[in-house]
C-alpha cells in the first residue's frame, strides 16, 4: 500500500471512531435528559409515585436502539420504597411494559442491583458507563449492552439513569461504519470486551487485551474504542 493509501485508511478509521461515538452519544444524551428530570422530581421527602412523571419522557425513547430505559434509585432514597426501579421496556407488540422485580431484601428472590457494573460504575464517579455484552436474564433474555450515568442532587449520588441496547440492534447500527475501515475492525468497552465486530477473530463478548499490529482509537470521549490495523505511517 502506498503512503497516501495508508494515511487515507488511517483517516477513515479515525472518522469511523468519531461516527460510532456519535451514535452512542445520542443514547447518553437521552440519559442526561432523564437525569435532569429526576433531579427536578426528587424533593425532600421523595416517594416512588413521584417518578411516574418520568414516563412521558421514557416511553418515546423506546424502540430503535433502546429496548429499556429508566431510573434506578440509590437504596434508601425513596421513603416508601427503599429499593426501586422506574424501568420500562418494549413489550412483545412494542408497547411500554414496566419491569417489576422483588425488592424485598428478606426474600430469596431479592433483586440487589447495586453490585451490577452499570450501577457500580456511576456510583463510583464514572460519568459514562457501558456494560456488556451480557445475556440479560433479568429483563429480556437478550444479549445486551447497558449504558448508564450517575444522578446527583446537591452533590449527593441518588441513583442511575440507564438504557439497555440489544447487541443485535447495535451491530446493525454500527456495522456499516465498521466496514468502511476496509479491514477487520471491532469495538471494545473500557474493560476490553468486544461489543461489535466485523471479524470472527474477535466476536462480540470476547475480551481484547491488545495484539501486534492493532491500534485502539477512542470513540470521542466515551468508554468505547475502535480497534483496527495499525498501518504504516498511521498516527
Amino acid at each position: 500500500m502506498s503512503e497516501h493509501g495508508a494515511l487515507l485508511a488511517s483517516g477513515g478509521a479515525a472518522e469511523v471512531a468519531v461516527a460510532v461515538g456519535g451514535i452512542v452519544e445520542d443514547v447518553f444524551e437521552g440519559l442526561h435528559q432523564v437525569r435532569d428530570a429526576v433531579v427536578g422530581l426528587v424533593g425532600t421527602t421523595p416517594v416512588s409515585g413521584d417518578l411516574a412523571a418520568l414516563r412521558p419522557l421514557l416511553f418515546p425513547r423506546l424502540g430503535g436502539l433502546i429496548s429499556g430505559i429508566g431510573f434506578i434509585a440509590a437504596p434508601g432514597l425513596l421513603i416508601d420504597a427503599p429499593w426501586y426501579l422506574e424501568w420500562w421496556q418494549e413489550g412483545a407488540s412494542g408497547e411500554p411494559v414496566q419491569l417489576l422485580r422483588d425488592m424485598d431484601p428478606s426474600s430469596s428472590a431479592f433483586y440487589d442491583y447495586t453490585h451490577w457494573d452499570w450501577f457500580a460504575g456511576p456510583r463510583s464517579g464514572a460519568e459514562h458507563t457501558l456494560t456488556g455484552p451480557y445475556v440479560d436474564f433479568l429483563c429480556s433474555t437478550e444479549y445486551s449492552l447497558t449504558l448508564s450515568v450517575p444522578v446527583l442532587k446537591g452533590g449527593e449520588f441518588i441513583g442511575v439513569a440507564a438504557a439497555d441496547v440489544f447487541v443485535r440492534r447495535f451491530e446493525v447500527a454500527v456495522s456499516p461504519l465498521l466496514r468502511r475501515v476496509g479491514g477487520p475492525a471491532f469495538l471494545v468497552n473500557a474493560h476490553g470486551r468486544v461489543v461489535a465486530s466485523t471479524t470472527a477473530r474477535w466476536l462480540a463478548g470476547s475480551v481484547f487485551r491488545g495484539a501486534p499490529g492493532l491500534l485502539a482509537r477512542p470513540c470521542r470521549t466515551l468508554p468505547l474504542s475502535l480497534v483496527a490495523a495499525q498501518l504504516p505511517h498511521a498516527p
